[in-house]
């Protein structure tokens, strides 16, 4: 009987231990007090621009119920590779962008020691217009809109280089927030102009994009000036940073297409429909991301945030239980969420720094977008490993970081 007795209380106390670990759902209302967008950028921009839109209506969403629960959120428990402090994106869609150049701004550190600002905006710019002309191209078929991939600043910087943020930041009246939507908006109600009449002429529709991008965001430099020397982009780019854009790789990880082979990353972002992306199995994607940052490198990561357990005010990014359990997170879970795209590749961040817990690894995020700035940490988010290998789509690093990876690919 006391055996039984004994067994009786040791089987309830693994079910209630069982209870406690399952996450709970929770609906939350917004904060606009706490938020950094609503009490920092649309107050910058509503001054800046005279159609701003009103003031949202408080709303509510649903989260992880985070209450009573700790996570590791000290960066200086973190390993971390040297990277720039966090900056704003403001109200612009261009996390692609901000996301990239604080990584190759870490690569100028670890390639020559050098620490440098790069201009996010320079790359927007030319991006711009690169995607106008290819408008042309396909005849008004190019996804025009703020968004691209981390993998087309590698683009943008071999064929037009780069300059640093102080000599064209993008920021034009005072500004103390980047906001494209009255830019976005001009350019295309004059591209679908363009579509309408039949206008394709490219250099037409480039020199027009190229009026629009210089009303709103400055003219970018032709030179710039560097201890005394004047460099073209494209120099300062090769001679001051030494940076090569043929060392830079990008990687994706799904069943769907053929692994261990070059492929398109299936998103609308990927205007350029560049099939320059690795893929590879979901061992491998999380092989280089632990790894990366023990060998001195960062990653320009890209994937949804648009979770429950993603969280502003708790700064972390986990998988609740009540969505999929730890255990089954694999390429199968992966694939059913990028097939359905419950997964999409709506924000790219910097991962800078990882900590291995008993729970597995957390990686340490330098995140331009607003949220990250809600919390204590600003401009950084604690991402546990589930969530990468569920929710995050690619990656950009250098083919050091992917040597193991690369080496069984390419012979």
């Amino acid at each position: 009987m006391k055996y039984f007795l004994l067994f009786s209380i040791l089987f309830l106390a693994f079910v209630i231990n069982a209870q406690d670990k399952k996450d709970k759902a929770t609906f939350e209302k917004y904060d606009f007090s706490k938020s950094f967008y609503h009490t920092s950028i649309i107050k910058d921009v509503k001054a800046q621009e005279e159609k701003a839109s009103p003031a949202r209506e408080p709303y509510t969403f649903l989260s992880v119920d985070f209450s009573g629960k700790k996570f590791p959120t000290d960066i200086s428990q973190y390993k971390t590779v040297w990277h720039n402090t966090p900056v704003s994106q403001g109200n612009a869609g261009t996390c692609w962008c901000f996301s990239s150049t604080s990584f190759f701004e870490s690569e100028v550190k670890r390639i020559t020691g050098k620490e440098v600002k790069l201009s996010e905006i320079y790359t927007v710019y030319w991006e711009y217009v690169e995607r106008a002309i290819d408008f042309v191209k396909t005849r008004g078929e190019t996804y025009f809109e703020e968004g691209s991939e981390a993998a087309f600043t590698a683009i943008i910087y071999e064929k037009y280089g780069i300059v640093p943020e102080k000599d064209y930041t993008g920021k034009l009246d005072g500004r103390l927030h980047h906001s494209h939507r009255e830019l976005i908006k001009e350019m295309k109600v004059y591209l679908e102009k363009v579509k309408e009449n039949g206008v394709w002429d490219e250099e037409q529709v480039a020199q027009t994009i190229k009026a629009i991008l210089n009303h709103h965001l400055g003219t970018p430099p032709e030179k710039v000036v560097v201890e005394g020397r004047e460099l073209s982009p494209k120099d300062y780019l090769s001679k001051e940073l030494r940076l090569n854009m043929r060392d830079y790789y990008s990687f994706m990880s799904n069943i769907k297409q053929k692994q261990n082979q070059k492929g398109e990353l299936m998103e609308k972002d990927n205007w350029r429909h560049y099939d320059d992306y690795y893929n590879i199995s979901l061992a491998d994607f999380m092989l280089i991301i632990t790894t990366a940052v023990d060998n001195g490198h960062t990653i320009s990561i890209c994937g949804d945030v648009s979770e429950p357990g993603h969280n502003s005010l708790t700064e972390v990014a986990i998988i609740p239980t009540y969505d999929i359990p730890s255990e089954y997170i694999d390429e199968n879970a992966r694939m059913y969420r990028l097939d359905n795209e419950s997964t999409t590749d709506d924000h790219c961040i910097h991962l800078v720094g990882y900590k291995k817990e008993k729970d597995g690894y957390w990686f340490l995020m330098k995140d331009s977008g607003a949220g990250a700035f809600d919390g204590p940490n600003k401009g950084y988010r604690f991402f546990h490993e589930d969530y990468i290998k569920l929710k995050m789509m690619n990656i950009l690093v250098h083919k050091e970081a992917g040597k193991k990876v690369l080496d069984k690919i390419i012979k």
